[in-house]
């Protein structure tokens, strides 16, 4: 099938047309509203529901909330949590506590924000951040340890006093 084009005259050869149509755009475009965001000052609304990065939580008196049972590692579809157990050998400050992992890992690069990880924890240790923000400048600073995890979400009080002396 032969498609029948129509030919150009001596004023649209050189795309005269066009390149003035271009131009319009652009100036009309300056002149319009400010679509780019100052970002540092300017931050997105994040709506309600939003999923973001996982953190870890200290409890009202201080003490991690994860108790190492490791269901967030076993839940993650990336495989971006690692949680290293403590082991036979009870730490004798903690009293009558349950323990706490030796060491908690979230490589943010692997993590696909899924919310998992904070729905399957028993203890509610876990809970996603409201920042849309994560950076680094190398693939080792977004290997997030337990000490920038506990710095990230803080401490959470809870209505509950689990391990309150009577």
């Amino acid at each position: 099938m032969r498609i029948e084009r129509k030919e150009l005259n001596w004023w649209e050869k050189p795309y005269i047309p066009a390149v003035v149509y271009g131009f319009l755009v652009t100036v009309r475009r300056f002149f319009s509203r400010k679509v780019t965001m100052q970002y540092p000052e300017e931050r997105w609304v994040v709506p309600e529901g939003f999923r973001g990065a996982p953190y870890l939580v200290r409890d009202q008196e201080g003490r991690i909330k994860c108790v190492a049972c490791q269901l967030c590692e076993f839940v993650c579809p990336p495989k971006a949590i690692t949680v290293t157990p403590p082991g036979p050998e009870a730490d004798p400050e903690a009293g009558n506590v349950e323990k706490c992992p030796r060491d908690f890992h979230i490589d943010m690069l692997r993590c696909i924000y899924c919310g998992l990880c904070q729905e399957v924890c028993p203890e509610e240790a876990i809970f996603l951040m409201k920042d849309n923000t994560l950076c680094g400048y190398n693939r080792e600073e977004m290997d997030y340890d337990m000490g920038r995890l506990l710095d990230l979400g803080g401490v959470r009080e809870d209505k509950i006093r689990k391990w309150k002396n009577k």
